[in-house]
């Protein structure tokens, strides 16, 4: 390329030409050779012809990294926060879902005897004698309310504000009530049937 170049300006030397002609020449050279140097710098900012984008291994984007716990997304919270988060949220969104289901007969029906089963092992006989006693005493109505006696709720809770040991709505939110009862006929009857018994005998239990 160097030969090339000198060859190039040894011809230039050797032009004849008049006065004019030869500075014009050699202006035109000189541009040329300004445009040539400056064209790959994009009008002076250097600009890289390729990118590299570093990245760790894969290895280091699993869970059992270290500097895994440290990861956040785009809410800022940390992943293990954000986990918990949402196991909160779905098990707040299954208690709405039970409460709404137990405002029907049919639903408390079935949410009490999920409750039983999964917290008392009661299950059977023992579902059929409690159903035996809250038909008897309010029809399964969480509204249900003695206004002589002041009795309330599903399992007719005497005084009602008994329920707050449970949660203090129990006025409106029908496993309140259920949750109570079932801890209510443990605590003194040991079974539904042994609190059916006692209705069967006393009418109340």
């Amino acid at each position: 390329m160097r030969s090339e170049l000198r060859a190039f300006f040894a011809a230039l030397a050797s032009f004849t030409g008049g006065r004019v002609t030869k500075p014009a020449l050699w202006a035109t050279v000189a541009s040329m050779l300004l445009l040539a140097v400056a064209q790959p710098s994009a009008y002076g900012l250097d600009f890289p012809m390729t990118s590299r984008l570093a990245l760790p291994d894969s290895v280091n984007l699993t869970s059992q990294n270290p500097m895994a716990k440290n990861l956040r997304v785009t809410s800022g919270l940390p992943m293990a926060s954000l986990s918990g988060q949402i196991s909160e949220m779905a098990i707040v969104a299954n208690l709405s879902r039970q409460v709404e289901m137990a405002r029907t007969i049919v639903g408390a029906k079935n949410v009490t005897k999920a409750i039983m089963a999964d917290e008392y092992g009661w299950e059977g006989e023992q579902y059929r004698c409690l159903n035996n006693l809250w038909t008897k005493e309010s029809h399964w109505n969480y509204k249900a309310h003695n206004y002589r006696s002041g009795a309330h709720g599903i399992p007719q809770a005497l005084p009602a504000s008994k329920m707050d040991l449970i949660a203090d709505d129990w006025r409106t939110n029908p496993v309140t009530q259920i949750r109570w009862g079932l801890r209510y006929i443990e605590g003194r009857y040991d079974t539904p049937c042994g609190a059916w018994s006692k209705f069967k005998r006393s009418r109340y239990y």
